[in-house]
């Protein structure tokens, strides 16, 4: 080995602790965006409909609604693995400047959508799917690549910094959407393509391969069984949010029940096919890594909590709180991104802070910490009246962000630290893949929680109050025996509920002028939906606060740092550890 006292040594150490920092802004770059593209559609689909001249709350156009919320998060839980994989055996550099430069052409091609209506919202999805697996390349071999780059005493805080910028993206992401729907649709997708190419012209002449690379052959088998089994599983719970058959969801829809069984049969071929081939994409040995496998429940747990908090938070203030205070609809979902900025703040703070102490001092206690506090914000978020005061309401999102943050830098250096160095990239996929895939499952999952906490009260509440101004009792109760999902759908996107569901009906024109402006205000749908909604509020809530102290109790598991796990000896089957935070050739370089 060169000593680094030596005039080559010095050298080789002064490019390695150069190239580091160059390894991190631009993965940070790169994360950023992916994630700041998943989350900037939910707030400007209101301007995106508009500016393709379709009504998104129409029967026959929920499909273009929902693919527009989740297609994007559904592909990168899918692929991200897939493309950890092809990291590990061609280049994870090379696969990340390739994501880059998909991801910039997709995000032009949706700026320029040429189309109107139904065929305009399919141009969008498409090439929102082809940006998701741009969006995936980059995620799933940021980690790897930072791994690689930074000797073991500076990962955590370097995954850290990474990390958290990737989460808090998804809440910068609201905000963005909010101000540049605000200026014009199509901005919202021509924001990324400026970065997109610097982004990709910077990480072709910077980024290098420096981590150790496993040749193998790509196992189709497990491609293919795991990409449909996933998708099947997925689309099954997005599609269970719509009503079915008169009942408020479509948990009973026969197409849902066949993707959920059918893709829960194909993964279970997956995970039994990947134990017969030599080059698996999904190293399941790497569960016998205790720090590796309590670190990805914890992550999927959390995930599901803070995808559940995040459309929670984003229907309470468009809907309720945000009219009660003066707001017109139009404008709550710019307001809402606003308001949820402490939630960001805490991400900021958290995550570097907790991810240089965990270098320091080991990753379980931050972790554990940090997931405590999540569920006490979430016990808090009870607590409070609908109608709150805000300090209390931005207070609890701050200690929720910071939180999140001192889980995820500790968490990710902990999942990436206890694996061996040529399997970082399929580990980086993993972890990303369980991430992802808990966001796209809490849509479904605290929606319909959602739904049915509202079936059970809203139409009588709905039916009543409409009736009190004047409404014939028939088109009151037409309107009441809708699915709440409507009304959700409604708030979501920042459009006066009642005058959407009154709309249609032409009973508003003949409705005295007082009656007509009290329907349409910002007070009379906010007010009448208060009990219901605080009574799913604690339904949602309340599971996301269990599965945070689950979370917690996983992360405890972890063990205490030791030293990495050693190449195995063979294909597939990682030498066990008790928790492997570092490596040694890692923490030589």
């Amino acid at each position: 080995m060169i000593s680094q006292d030596s005039p080559t040594g010095g050298a080789t150490a002064a490019r390695s602790d150069r190239y580091k920092w160059v390894a991190l802004s631009n993965t940070t770059l790169g994360v950023l965006i992916a994630t700041v593209d998943a989350s900037i559609v939910i707030i400007s689909l209101p301007a995106i409909f508009r500016g393709i001249g379709l009504d998104p709350l129409s029967p026959g156009n929920i499909g273009y609604l929902l693919w527009m919320m989740l297609g994007y998060t559904l592909v990168t839980a899918v692929l991200v693995v897939a493309l950890g994989r092809l990291g590990d055996m061609f280049g994870r550099v090379r696969m990340y400047n390739i994501g880059f430069l998909v991801f910039s052409f997709a995000s032009l091609a949706l700026s320029l959508d040429p189309l109107h209506a139904g065929a305009g919202a399919l141009w969008l999805i498409g090439f929102r799917i082809v940006q998701a697996v741009g969006g995936s390349m980059l995620t799933a071999n940021s980690a790897a690549i930072l791994t690689d780059a930074f000797p073991a005493r500076q990962r955590g805080m370097a995954l850290g910094i990474n990390q958290i910028t990737a989460l808090a993206g998804m809440f910068l992401g609201l905000l963005a959407g909010g101000v540049l729907a605000a200026i014009d649709w199509r901005a919202v997708f021509w924001v990324s393509v400026p970065i997109g190419v610097v982004g990709t012209f910077w990480s072709y002449r910077s980024l290098r391969e420096v981590g150790t690379r496993r040749p193998g052959r790509i196992d189709w088998i497990g491609n293919i069984t795991f990409t449909a089994g996933a998708a099947c599983l997925l689309a099954g719970v997005t599609y269970g949010i719509q009503p079915y058959g008169g009942h408020s969801t479509g948990w009973t829809n026969p197409w849902v029940l066949a993707g959920l069984f059918g893709g829960v049969a194909l993964l279970a071929a997956f995970c039994f096919a990947e134990t017969r081939v030599a080059d698996p994409m999904f190293e399941l040995g790497l569960f016998r890594i205790r720090a590796f496998a309590a670190g990805n429940i914890a992550a999927l747990l959390i995930a599901i909590a803070r995808g559940g908090m995040q459309f929670m938070l984003i229907v309470w203030l468009q809907g309720i709180w945000l009219p009660l205070h003066g707001y017109s609809f139009e404008s709550t979902p710019l307001w809402a991104g606003i308001f949820m900025l402490p939630l960001t703040v805490g991400f900021l703070i958290g995550g570097p802070a907790s991810g240089y102490l965990s270098d320091r001092y080991g990753p379980r206690f931050f972790a554990t910490t940090g997931l405590l506090l999540v569920a006490a914000s979430f016990l808090g978020l009870v607590a409070l009246p609908v109608d709150f005061s805000y300090t209390g309401f931005a207070a609890l999102l701050f200690v929720s962000g910071l939180g999140q943050g001192m889980f995820s830098a500790p968490n990710t250096s902990s999942i990436m630290g206890s694996v061996p160095p040529e399997r970082r990239g399929v580990a980086s996929g993993m972890r990303s893949t369980f991430q992802n895939s808990g966001n796209a499952l809490s849509i479904g999952l605290f929606f319909s929680l959602m739904v049915v906490g509202l079936s059970g009260t809203l139409p009588h509440t709905l039916d009543a109050g409409l009736q009190g101004q004047g409404v014939p009792a028939a088109t009151a109760g037409q309107i009441a025996a809708l699915p709440p999902v409507s009304t959700l759908f409604a708030t979501f996107l920042g459009s006066n509920p009642i005058g959407h569901l009154l709309g249609p009906s032409g009973v508003l024109h003949t409705l005295p002028a007082h009656a007509v402006a009290t329907l349409t205000g910002n007070r009379f749908f906010p007010e009448l939906v208060s009990d219901p909604f605080h009574h799913g509020l604690v339904t949602v809530f309340g599971a996301a606060a269990a599965m945070a102290l689950v979370a917690a109790v996983a992360s405890l598991l972890r063990g205490r740092p030791a030293a990495a796990a050693a190449a195995p000896t063979t294909p597939g089957t990682p030498r066990p550890t008790t928790a492997g935070e570092g490596d040694t050739t890692a923490a030589r370089s």
